[in-house]
């Protein structure tokens, strides 16, 4: 159950597409259906079936930069979670497009990582650029999982 190149896309891509419709879902619904659509996103996209998930988010700090749960993802992407206050939704901010810029990729078997940048756009057509690590494994359904997912914005000197 080897990992393809185009699995790699493919999971990337629907990871994108994930996210914009947490987003949608946001925007036209509220909160609980946003909360709704990120936790299908999690338990989809995600391997918390492997046990925990290595999650650097983008936009998180001090004790609580790393997330190895379902709660502590979920809440970075919708927020409203008492236990990690600092945490605005990530999938609230409007994203409507995703595009993604391999920098490379590693495959061996079940388990591939990636690196490269994740280029998000809002409705206002506001563009993010995010320097993205995914690292996945095949679940026995044939299904890629992220078990590792590292985000963070780009240096600036």
């Amino acid at each position: 159950m080897s990992i393809t190149e185009s699995e790699l896309d493919a999971a990337r891509a629907g990871w994108g597409n994930a996210l914009i419709e947490v987003s949608r879902a946001f925007d036209e619904d509220g909160f609980d259906a946003a909360r709704a659509v990120a936790e299908q996103m999690l338990n989809d996209a995600y391997g918390y079936g492997f046990g925990p998930v290595l999650f650097k988010p983008t936009m998180a700090s001090g004790e609580q930069t790393f997330r190895s749960t379902k709660n502590g993802a979920l809440s970075y992407f919708v927020g409203h979670d008492n236990d990690f206050p600092l945490d605005g939704g990530f999938g609230l901010k409007g994203w409507r497009a995703m595009r993604s810029v391999t920098a490379a990729s590693f495959i061996e078997g079940d388990v591939a990582m990636w690196m490269g940048w994740v280029i998000l756009t809002d409705k206002d057509g506001q563009v993010t650029t995010v320097d993205k690590s995914f690292g996945y494994r095949k679940d026995d359904a044939g299904i890629l999982r992220i078990v590792l997912h590292h985000s963070s914005l780009p240096y600036e000197p």
